[in-house]
């Protein structure tokens, strides 16, 4: 769905899909890419993406639901999702925050994340929701 806001064109929904293309999803981003960033826990770490967060509501499976493999630790709060196939975290429940989703801003179509400029990095290493 395309909008118009005065004299500015607006894409709501986005495409995005893993590297090999099992999974394909739809991201519904009426203001864009807001708050990309990355995170410094054990998990995030390793996975080395940018992500940026959508309501629970704001992304739709289009294909592939069944090549998603759930992966969750530590409080098992956060819902982790990958492709099966190749590998590609897609997006995760947050832990922080579970009304919204984290996505993978690398799997956008067309979007390079490394045009973004510098992005924040958050600190997950202590997080809020870790028992001290």
């Amino acid at each position: 769905m395309i909008k118009e806001v005065g004299s500015t064109v607006i894409q709501e929904f986005h495409k995005a899909q893993c590297h090999c293309g099992s999974v394909e999803f739809e991201l519904h981003l009426p203001q864009g890419i807001e708050k990309p960033r990355r995170c410094d826990c054990s998990i995030c770490r390793r996975k080395g993406a940018i992500v940026a967060s959508v309501k629970l509501d704001g992304i739709r499976i289009l294909k592939g639901k069944e090549h998603l493999k759930l992966y969750q630790f530590n409080t098992n709060t956060a819902k982790h999702y990958f492709c099966s196939n190749c590998g590609i975290y897609t997006h995760h429940q947050r832990r922080s925050d579970p009304s919204e989703y984290g996505f993978n801003v690398g799997c956008l179509n067309g979007v390079n994340p490394f045009d973004l400029g510098d992005v924040v990095t958050n600190d997950g290493v202590n997080h809020p929701a870790d028992k001290r």
